[in-house]
């Protein structure tokens, strides 16, 4: 399958192998973190995940900014290395105390954050470069696109299958030995042939100048620059439903039934996001860039929304079909994901130069980070006044109203001319 073709291409193996790794230990942190947080917080939980969002939204403007005069792969190896440290020490302190805290959470959740704000930016710059021929981009996007997706199949799935046997605690010891594997691969890289390949980046000094640098880079392009615009709200909708909506009904539910709930469903439902969404990123992967790439994208988008609806309405069921239709809504909102991601970076990639796409995509990484620390601030309020499922659903009007103004605005517009370039 073409999804499949870049794996021949030595470099890009090793890349996609840590990021496999990483990718899988992340989602098991995810749905981790996520659970322990509303044990120990309940609804409040989202303000962990909004620290969260204000450290990555704070390093991407100043650690980020800084690193990309650093190698891209000294970067991602430096990032892995201290993320790795981190959980180490939150796994050290939880065994020690017997039990998670707040404030070694937080310590986690602040470095690992710091840590992503400095690698995506650095992959963004590295895969374009070990791509060769340039015809494989779109199947190279849509398999690190698959990498994050497939993991969530597999973390998630084995968080359902060990929930019973394995301390939660060690969920993080996981995901640090992940992080190790991830740097041990890239590692392997041949460094030489990438520093001839990747020209060094002269970023701007200032921070809000390279905030600008970037977005005038992405609005140029009208759909990079609709995405760009409304990337925060559609994230923060996203995140908000499905790791504090989604936790919350299940914790809900196990408190007053005794046919689901628990960290084992959680990581179930997420494993059956993550079947289909896997699915339609290797089908949408395949095939190649359409000249109307808006269509696809938007309409994915309204898949999720719909898919997020339907996750609310199972509250309307009896107990014992609640858990399978939860585990239908999300698989069926997952389809929508892949087919707005995978032509969005393809066009981040080839429609911004060089020079501007660190700078591009740290635009894009601070507005989902306001975007994310706005609604997980916002949540616990939310809750308060229209509970979980009203939550729920309004995130789901969120993606809808994106996807459908995103459609109208763009309909008729055609990339002419597109060439992988």
């Amino acid at each position: 399958m073409q999804i499949f073709r870049p794996l021949q291409i030595r470099s890009v193996a090793f890349l996609w192998s840590g990021l496999t790794l990483s990718a899988i230990g992340d989602q098991l942190y995810a749905v981790a973190l996520s659970w322990v947080a509303v044990e120990l917080l309940g609804a409040n939980a989202g303000y962990v995940s909004a620290l969260q969002s204000l450290t990555l939204l704070v390093a991407a403007l100043g650690i980020g900014r800084l690193s990309d005069g650093w190698e891209s792969r000294a970067s991602m190896i430096g990032a892995d290395l201290a993320r790795a440290a981190s959980l180490a020490l939150l796994v050290g302190l939880w065994l020690v105390a017997g039990g998670p805290s707040v404030w070694t959470l937080t310590i986690a959740v602040v470095i690992l954050a710091a840590g992503k704000a400095v690698f995506l930016p650095a992959l963004q710059t590295m895969l374009p470069a070990l791509v060769e021929p340039r015809e494989l981009l779109p199947a190279a996007n849509g398999l690190f696109d698959a990498t994050d997706r497939s993991a969530r199949l597999i973390g998630p799935g084995l968080v359902a299958i060990v929930a019973g046997s394995v301390p939660v605690v060690h969920f993080f010891t996981i995901d640090a030995i992940s992080f190790i594997g991830s740097a041990t691969a890239l590692l392997l890289i041949a460094g030489a042939r990438l520093e001839r390949q990747v020209k060094r980046i002269v970023e701007p000094r200032r921070i809000w100048q390279s905030i600008a640098r970037g977005w005038t880079a992405a609005a140029r392009h009208p759909l990079l620059g609709y995405v760009l615009a409304t990337t925060g709200l559609n994230n923060g909708a996203w995140y908000a439903v499905f790791y504090l909506g989604l936790p919350l009904m299940i914790s809900d539910l196990s408190a007053r039934s005794s046919t689901g709930g628990g960290l084992g469903t959680y990581g179930l439902i997420i494993s059956c996001y993550g079947c289909t969404n896997l699915a339609s990123t290797i089908v949408f992967g395949s095939r190649p860039m359409p000249v109307r790439p808006q269509r696809q994208m938007f309409f994915g988008n309204c898949i999720v929304g719909v898919g997020i609806i339907l996750i609310a309405l199972t509250c309307l069921l009896p107990p014992n079909f609640i858990v399978p239709a939860l585990a239908a809504a999300a698989a069926f909102g997952a389809i929508g994901g892949p087919m707005k991601n995978i032509p969005v970076a393809v066009l981040r990639q080839t429609r911004i130069a060089q020079a501007d796409r660190p700078s591009a995509m740290r635009a894009y990484m601070v507005m989902n980070s306001a975007g994310l620390l706005l609604a997980m601030t916002l949540a616990s309020m939310v809750i308060a006044v229209i509970g979980v499922v009203g939550l729920v659903v309004t995130g789901g009007l969120v993606m809808i109203l994106i996807g459908a103004l995103g459609l109208v605005r763009h309909w008729s517009w055609i990339e002419l001319r597109f060439r992988l370039s």
